[in-house]
């Protein structure tokens, strides 16, 4: 396995900025949902890292649910074809106020997927909240209530983000220079 410094064209988002950051949005959003019955979805697996910090930092009870969705395949990925729901929830969420976290929104089509096949169930309310928002990828349009950072069309991984199903664990967000990166396999 390839070290990832052999690779990295930069780290676009610190450890102290991003933990700065998700510091921010749980108070936004404890501010928000006080009194309400909040359900944090986490889209698997790549906003595990980033729910897990945020909900630490969420003053008011909540709920935790997993969704697994793809609009992907392998390697270095490129957005498009038909979205798959492969893990769903196994709350009711009829009545709740509900937060989708997601690490990454690039085209929108993944989470508008979700949104609209979430608001069938009847939810209270059904916000978005990213880490990363590619608005210049955009091709749905969507709205995202709570944005830890907007970045530029680089492919970035760590973080939770994976580059190969690998280097999730990092600590940062980094862009990976595809001149230098070797796929695995």
């Amino acid at each position: 396995m390839q070290d990832y410094m052999d690779f990295v064209a930069e780290i676009l988002i610190d450890k102290q900025t991003i933990q700065n950051r998700i510091k921010e949005l749980a108070g936004e959003i404890s501010r928000d949902y006080t009194g309400k019955d909040l359900l944090l979805i986490c889209i698997l697996r790549g906003g595990i890292v980033f729910m897990v910090d945020l909900m630490r930092h969420i003053t008011v009870p909540l709920q935790l649910d997993f969704m697994a969705v793809s609009s992907y395949g392998a390697g270095v990925r490129q957005s498009g074809g038909s979205v798959r729901l492969s893990l769903d929830l196994k709350t009711d969420i009829r009545d709740k106020d509900v937060l989708l976290v997601e690490d990454i929104v690039d085209s929108g089509n993944t989470i508008a997927y979700v949104l609209e096949f979430l608001q069938t169930r009847q939810p209270r309310s059904l916000k978005v909240c990213t880490l990363l928002d590619k608005e210049e990828r955009r091709e749905t349009s969507i709205a995202i209530h709570y944005r830890g950072f907007s970045i530029p069309n680089k492919f970035v991984f760590g973080y939770g983000l994976d580059l190969d199903e690998y280097y999730r664990n990092l600590p940062f967000i980094a862009v990976v220079d595809l001149k230098k990166y070797q796929p695995k396999g």
